[in-house]
């Protein structure tokens, strides 16, 4: 008699079937009828595969995912005669793949039964999205932990930008969850961050505090918008050399983007950030930013929590130029 698979194998086997069937393609085969004689392609296509977008459907014809009398046709506009045979290759869109489990490492600063803080490394996308619908930071929780699978965005519970480094909390359960976005809106998790900007910022601390809004002209932008969102970031210089400043940042709300158009709209790009006028310096090809120190209530236990974490070494070292006055090479 065989040994029955102890459960991290039967886990395991769960998780390449559900792999499998999210990668499973459909092949649908059919004539072309009467009523679809010399009409386009991608309109017969559309006829046999409703529930899709005529887009998405365009776009598997341009793969080669469809044969007309056994043969390729590539061309959504050609045209197609009574009778033929035509065969629908529906592969699953990249979307439908994008919420499973990924195993990647984690730099856990904390986890216990109810959430994990991390330090997420620059370059990682948290949330999937047009170009990234595999390899992010929700992948990565899918897999950490099973109970990922039934909260809202895997328990994420705020962002931090692509190319921004440093602290996030990630909610385990869904009390968790509840209670960290309550939190979050009622301004009671305190998040401290470090940035580098080109010019000269004001001695003195101020704060900036203005509604921002998607930019109407580039849409990957945010914006100061009379019509957007509450944004308030406290900002403090701490040193200024070479025509740059060393600044520290608190949030008192979290819109997109939002220290970089702040900060931008005074005439002080991050270093690295060509989206808002910034530019490599300091040996900084990214947006200069990092998130240093988070701090908040346990969800569960209502104690105090407060984390800080280093900056990778290209943040490090373009911050200690700034700060000790080094000279540049």
């Amino acid at each position: 008699m065989s040994k029955a698979p102890d459960a991290a194998h039967a886990d395991s086997a769960d998780e390449t079937n559900e792999a499998s069937a999210l990668d499973a393609s459909e092949l649908r085969s059919a004539r072309v009828p009467d009523i679809l004689h010399g009409e386009r392609l991608d309109k017969v296509v559309v006829s046999f595969a409703p529930e899709f977008s005529r887009s998405h459907l365009q776009t598997l014809i341009v793969a080669g995912h469809v044969r007309v009398d056994g043969q390729v046709r590539a061309t959504a506009s050609s045209k197609v005669a009574a009778g033929q045979r035509l065969d629908l290759e529906l592969v699953p869109t990249a979307e439908s793949r994008a919420f499973r489990a990924e195993a990647q490492p984690l730099a856990i600063v904390h986890e216990d039964a109810h959430l994990l803080v991390l330090d997420k490394r620059a370059g990682w996308v948290v949330h999937p999205a047009a170009g990234n619908w595999s390899g992010t930071l929700l992948n990565a929780l899918l897999a950490h932990h099973r109970g990922a699978a039934s909260l809202p965005r895997a328990g994420i519970v705020h962002r931090l930008d692509k190319d921004t480094s440093g602290l996030m909390v990630v909610a385990k359960t869904l009390p968790a969850f509840t209670a960290l976005v309550r939190a979050i809106a009622a301004r009671e998790v305190h998040r401290e961050y470090r940035a580098i900007v080109h010019g000269e910022v004001a001695v003195a601390p101020f704060s900036i505090d203005a509604p921002i809004g998607r930019d109407p002209r580039v849409r990957v932008r945010m914006a100061i918008s009379s019509q957007g969102k509450p944004a308030r970031t406290d900002v403090e210089r701490l040193a200024f050399a070479a025509g740059h400043s060393a600044v520290h940042c608190t949030l008192h709300s979290g819109r997109t983007h939002q220290i970089r158009v702040h900060l931008a709209s005074r005439g002080h790009p991050l270093v690295g950030d060509a989206l808002y006028g910034g530019r490599p310096a300091l040996g900084m090809q990214r947006q200069a930013l990092h998130a240093a120190r988070l701090a908040f209530r346990h969800p569960a236990t209502a104690k105090a929590q407060s984390f800080e974490t280093a900056a990778p070494l290209d943040f490090a070292h373009a911050w200690q130029l700034v700060t000790q006055g080094v000279p540049q090479p």
